[in-house]
C-alpha cells in the first residue's frame, strides 16, 4: 500500500483546514516534510499533538498542527487559505502521496476495519449527508437491523428459504426505498404554475423569509429561486420557476425568456414533487395548454416520481375556479391562501401523504445506496438459488470502488 491524502474540510476560505493522510507509508512522509518546533525530535505517537512547520526544501509553506490519529493516520491542520491547502496537498502529491476526494479516503480508511460488513460501511459514509434526524435514525436502522439483518437471514436460511420468497422481499423492500430516498437524501419540490397566481409568496410562507420578490407585477420572476424547509421528515429544496402561462407567449421569443423557460422545464423533469399553484379567483382557463403538457411529459418520464399536486391559492378572494373542469392528472388539489397563511398545514399534510413519508416507519427495512439498489433490482431476477446467494453475499460483503 501506499499514503493517501484528502481535504475533509469544506472548500472556501476558512479559519483553518485538515488534511487526512493515511497509509504505509504515512509516517515516512510526515517526517520528510514536517519540522518540528523545539529542539527535541517528535515523536509521531498515536494521541501525540504535534506543533511544526510543514516545508518543501528549505521552504516554509506554513505553521500546523500534526493530530497522530492512530496507525498510519494523520491529520495535518494548516490554515484555511486555499492555496496554501493546495500547495501542501502538490507537497505530498510529489512524495508519492495518492490524493483522493474526502468520500474516497474515508471509504478507503474504514474498508480496513475488517469488522464492520459493507451495509455498515455505506451507512457511515452517508450519514454526513443526510438531510434530517429522521434520515440518520433510519440509515443507523439497516445497520445492526433493517437491511443487514434480512440479508444476513438471507443468507442463513438460503438453503430452506424459497426463491420466490427472497424475490418478493427484495421486491418490497426497492419499494419502500423510494420514500425513504427523499427522508434520506431530501426532496425536490418546483412550484410551478402561470404568473402571479402567487408561487413566491407560497415559496416565502413554506420558507419562512423572503427569498423571493413578491408584487402585483405579471411575470416578476423571471428565473429561479430556492429555499429549503422541513415538512415532516422531510427536507424539501423548494424551487419558484419563472412564471409559464399564456402572458409570455410573445415575450418567449426573446433569447433571456426562451432561456428561462427551458431552465424551467429542466428543473420541472427533475422534482420529485411538482405543486402546481394556480389562481383560484380566475377561471380554469387562465392555464396555458403548454405547461400541461410539459407536466404531462414529466409524469410519463419519470416513473416513480411523477407526483404533481394542484395549488389552489387565492383562497381569500371570490372563487371563479371550476375544479370539475381540470384535467385528470391535476385532480389533486389543496386550497391555500399564501397571502394569510391559510390551508398550509393541509398543503404540508398533503406534500407527506403525496410522497409516501406520512406515517413511515423508521425501523422499515430500506436500501439506500445505488449499489444495493442494482443489486436488488437483480436478485428480482434470479433464475436460481445459486445466483440469489452470489448477489445476497455481495450486497453483504462486497467491495466498494474508490
Amino acid at each position: 500500500m501506499t499514503a493517501f491524502a484528502a481535504v475533509m474540510t469544506g472548500k472556501g476560505t476558512g479559519a483553518i483546514s485538515t488534511i487526512q493522510l493515511f497509509g504505509d507509508t504515512a509516517e515516512a512522509v510526515i517526517k520528510k516534510i514536517f519540522k518540528p518546533a523545539g529542539k527535541e525530535q517528535a515523536t509521531l505517537q498515536p494521541g501525540k499533538i504535534l506543533l511544526g512547520t510543514i516545508v518543501d526544501t528549505e521552504e516554509t509553506i506554513d505553521h500546523v498542527t500534526i493530530g497522530c490519529e492512530g496507525p498510519d493516520t494523520f491529520a495535518i491542520n494548516c490554515h484555511g487559505n486555499p492555496l496554501i491547502v493546495e500547495m501542501i496537498m502538490q507537497l505530498l502529491r510529489r512524495q508519492g502521496v495518492k490524493l483522493l476526494t474526502a468520500d474516497q479516503l474515508l471509504t478507503k480508511t474504514m474498508s480496513e476495519q475488517k469488522h464492520i460488513n459493507t451495509i455498515e460501511l455505506e451507512a457511515k459514509l452517508i450519514q454526513p449527508r443526510v438531510k434530517t434526524i429522521q434520515g440518520t435514525k433510519l440509515i443507523a436502522n439497516q445497520i445492526h437491523a433493517g437491511l443487514s439483518e434480512k440479508i444476513a437471514e438471507w443468507l442463513e436460511n438460503i438453503s430452506v428459504e424459497s426463491i420466490g420468497q427472497i424475490k418478493n422481499d427484495a421486491g418490497r423492500i426497492l419499494k419502500n426505498s423510494q420514500p425513504a430516498k427523499l427522508i434520506i437524501t431530501g426532496c425536490k419540490a418546483v412550484i410551478a404554475g402561470p404568473p402571479n397566481t402567487g408561487k413566491s409568496t407560497l415559496l416565502n410562507c413554506l420558507a419562512g423569509r423572503q427569498k423571493a420578490i413578491v408584487t402585483d407585477i405579471k411575470g416578476t420572476t423571471r428565473d429561479w429561486v430556492s429555499a429549503r424547509c422541513k415538512i415532516g421528515p422531510l427536507s424539501v429544496e423548494l424551487i419558484d420557476t419563472a412564471g409559464m402561462g399564456q402572458e409570455l407567449a410573445a415575450a418567449s421569443e426573446r433569447v433571456v425568456e426562451k432561456a428561462s423557460q427551458q431552465k424551467t422545464a429542466q428543473i420541472l423533469e427533475d422534482a420529485d414533487l411538482v405543486l402546481l399553484v394556480l389562481d383560484i379567483s380566475r377561471p380554469v382557463e387562465h392555464i396555458d395548454d403548454r405547461l400541461l403538457e410539459k407536466i404531462a411529459d414529466k409524469l410519463a418520464l419519470s416513473k416513480p416520481k411523477g407526483k404533481v399536486l394542484t395549488v389552489l391559492n387565492k383562497s381569500d378572494l371570490p372563487a371563479r375556479f371550476d375544479t370539475g373542469k381540470l384535467p385528470g392528472i391535476l385532480a389533486n388539489t389543496v386550497q391555500i391562501s399564501a397571502k394569510f397563511q391559510t390551508g398550509i398545514e393541509d398543503l404540508t399534510g398533503k406534500i407527506q401523504k403525496l410522497t409516501g413519508v406520512a406515517d413511515f416507519d423508521l425501523h422499515t427495512t430500506v436500501c439506500f445506496t445505488l449499489r444495493q439498489e442494482n443489486l436488488l433490482k437483480q436478485l428480482k431476477n434470479v433464475k436460481s438459488k445459486e445466483q440469489a446467494a452470489s448477489i445476497i453475499t455481495e450486497l453483504l460483503n462486497g467491495r466498494l470502488h474508490v
